[in-house]
């Protein structure tokens, strides 16, 4: 029972911040969220053109980040390469996009793509998957959404052989986000 009240209320959070991130508003919030500040979406490939996907060590093992060591994320209710994540959810895990073929800085070249997005862009895939960030990952090396539970389905970091990661950490075990800059601490 305390699992389903956690995961309830971890799912009811990203909701909140998802309802409170609306994709367009004229009022400027007194405390941004990292979406709305750019904290994620300035290391969406946008500002440089091309994404650069690499590994890094992390609680879970070996995981892809992209070149400035930000965290990336799959969704299992995504099927094939067509990301199901748009609206409120494109607001709280921003998709990784690119305007040229994605560098695969370190990783498996051949695994490494893209799929077209229902608004146009091109979303970073890699072994099919389409790739996201996670809003409230605001620093390099946090893993805040290891295994959230929002928008339909859980959300998981992505091995180097593209295999969602989902084996409980120790260090995962608090249902607290990391506040701290490394890839110590809670999701």
């Amino acid at each position: 029972m305390k699992r389903v009240i956690t995961v309830t209320a971890g799912a009811a959070a990203v909701a909140a911040l998802a309802a409170a991130c609306g994709t367009t508003s004229t009022a400027s919030p007194s405390s941004p969220s990292p979406a709305a500040s750019g904290a994620v979406a300035g290391h969406t490939a946008s500002g440089s053109g091309t994404a650069t996907l690499k590994t890094a060590s992390s609680p879970e093992g070996q995981i892809l980040v992209d070149g400035s060591g930000r965290t990336l994320y799959l969704f299992q209710a995504d099927t094939g390469s067509t990301s199901t994540c748009t609206g409120a959810c494109a607001t709280a895990w921003p998709p990784v996009t690119s305007t040229g073929t994605p560098n695969a800085g370190g990783v498996n070249a051949a695994l490494v793509g893209s799929t077209m997005r229902a608004d146009h862009t091109a979303q970073v895939t890699y072994k099919g998957h389409p790739l996201y960030y996670f809003a409230d990952d605001t620093k390099p090396g946090q893993v805040n959404g290891q295994g959230v539970d929002a928008f339909g389905a859980k959300w998981y970091v992505v091995s180097p052989n593209g295999a969602a990661v989902t084996a409980a950490t120790s260090s995962n075990s608090s249902n607290s986000p990391s506040s701290g800059g490394g890839y110590g601490g809670g999701y």
